[in-house]
């Protein structure tokens, strides 16, 4: 019979899902079948699964540490943020509509139903399910119909771990006032604590450790150090991109405009790993640099809407001085859509039906459809002829003459669109920077030739599994997990 263990967060980004993902990779390294499981997630980076939908960055993540294929069972709702107050909610991997926050919070109770039992079946096929919890476990404004933390763990039985950050200060106060504001059945569930993001002398943090026992009276485990090559697996929410901006002199520079609505961002990640590339995240308000040898338009989960954003910043002058100047520029996704001549939205997709014109870069338009197109995508760059592992994750259709100039193939079909000059590409291919035999080739002698991105991702993994059974008392952990109710 599986077991299971919840891990909650006193708030955002204390570092729940590097701990699951590590806690997933030390098990499967122990002969274990595991699998990662979070009920809701909030992201607008997602995965493509192997069963045909998409789920969370930071769960397709969790999946490869427990040497498993993701599936959508692993994140049954996941919140793909389109505006300020409204969401895209996307269950068991599909889209199921477009959402004010007001009208989610009312119903999400609804699909409590179908939370559990995706978690019944990734449980029916495990040893362990290690259980991620979303944002912060004390906000009691949202217990209501809450299916993400303790309204799950509540629902399934589940022990919970509570994580606490002491990189932004004040850990003891947040993990004790925890227990002090959420309710007695919620907190009577905290088996344990766990104090993340250590650095420094831990003897010194040791009065802290046994303070926070007696209060919450529980165990409290750490502190875990600061893993530093975190910064080395794709990230799972918008927070990490303040991590992006670099501006070194010298080097092969990439200028990546930070869109409002930026999606899928860590098809950047491998660029960001080359030792010879200078990636940078133009914030609002700064002009693209001038010295840029290629200008990236990342994918975006409103592209209308973005790309009046990119206007209103002065980047498409400074996109159309880039090109007249010779330079390059890559457009992914919905930074592809906009290097079009228009983006025609008659359903209003993504907001009020109507028509934008495009930057014209690109000689194709795109219509936005409904039907949101799935799919792991095995692709040959069509210059260097060097194949291209990626994912399609969109809602248009592209087409025009530019389009007969493809970027890639495949299976025989035309994939993207290159310009006459030959400067301007369009792509709907995510994760194509990961295959790197074609990122040398697309960045020439910027590349590194001794770079292997997804080896090190996967070093990556192997070194936070081992930084946790150096840091943690693991078996002491495990204890706390108990067998999964399958009734």
């Amino acid at each position: 019979m599986a077991k299971s263990l919840m891990f909650m967060g006193t708030g955002s980004d204390v570092g729940k899902s590097l701990l699951v993902a590590g806690l997933c990779r030390v098990l499967a390294n122990r002969g274990l079948r595991v699998a990662p499981f979070k009920p809701q997630n909030m992201s607008n980076n997602a995965a493509v699964t192997a069963d045909g939908g998409e789920i969370g960055r930071a769960q397709a993540l969790q999946a490869r540490a427990a040497r498993r294929e993701p599936i959508t069972a692993m994140n049954p709702v996941l919140l793909k943020p389109e505006q300020e107050t409204g969401s895209q909610v996307v269950v068991r991997g599909q889209r199921r509509a477009s959402m004010s926050a007001r009208a989610y919070w009312a119903q999400r109770g609804k699909l409590m139903p179908e939370v559990l039992a995706a978690f019944q079946e990734l449980a029916a096929d495990c040893d362990y399910v290690i259980v991620e919890g979303a944002g912060s476990a004390s906000e009691v404004n949202l217990r209501a119909n809450d299916i993400a933390n303790f309204g799950f763990a509540q629902a399934a039985e589940l022990p919970v771990v509570l994580i606490g950050d002491i990189h932004r200060g004040g850990v003891i106060a947040s993990i004790v006032g925890t227990f002090a504001v959420i309710g007695e059945a919620d907190a009577g569930l905290i088996r344990a604590t766990l104090v993340n993001k250590f650095q420094g002398d831990p003897s010194l943090f040791a009065a802290g450790i046994d303070f926070i026992a007696q209060r919450t009276g529980v165990p409290c485990f750490g502190p875990v150090p600061w893993f530093a090559d975190a910064a080395k697996l794709p990230a799972e929410d918008v927070l990490a991109l303040e991590s992006y901006v670099s501006r070194a002199s010298g080097g092969f520079t990439i200028a990546v405009p930070r869109l409002p609505r930026i999606a899928n961002f860590d098809d950047l990640d491998p660029l960001r790993a080359e030792p010879g590339v200078n990636l940078v995240l133009v914030e609002p308000g700064q002009p693209i640099p001038r010295d840029a040898d290629l200008v990236i338009l990342p994918g975006s989960k409103a592209t209308r809407s973005d790309l009046a954003a990119l206007r209103a910043n002065g980047w498409d002058i400074d996109l159309l001085a880039h090109h007249r100047a010779g330079g390059r520029i890559l457009g992914i996704c919905g930074g592809y859509q906009m290097l079009g001549r228009t983006i025609a939205d008659p359903d209003g997709i993504e907001g009020e039906p109507g028509v934008s014109a495009g930057l014209g870069l690109l000689d194709v338009e795109t219509t936005l459809e409904p039907v949101k197109q799935l799919r792991v995508e095995q692709a040959i760059h069509t210059a260097s002829g060097l194949p291209i592992s990626g994912y399609h994750m969109h809602m248009g259709v592209t087409e025009g003459a530019d389009r007969q100039r493809a970027f890639a193939s495949i299976s025989g079909a035309l994939e993207g669109a290159v310009s006459a000059d030959g400067l301007v590409t369009g792509t709907y291919l995510h994760g194509l920077f990961a295959a790197d035999g074609f990122r040398r080739a697309f960045l020439g002698n910027a590349a590194s030739p001794d770079l292997g991105y997804e080896a090190g991702v996967e070093r990556a993994l192997d070194d936070l599994a081992l930084h946790l059974q150096t840091h943690l008392d693991i078996d002491a952990l495990l204890a706390l997990a108990e067998p999964v109710s399958l009734a």
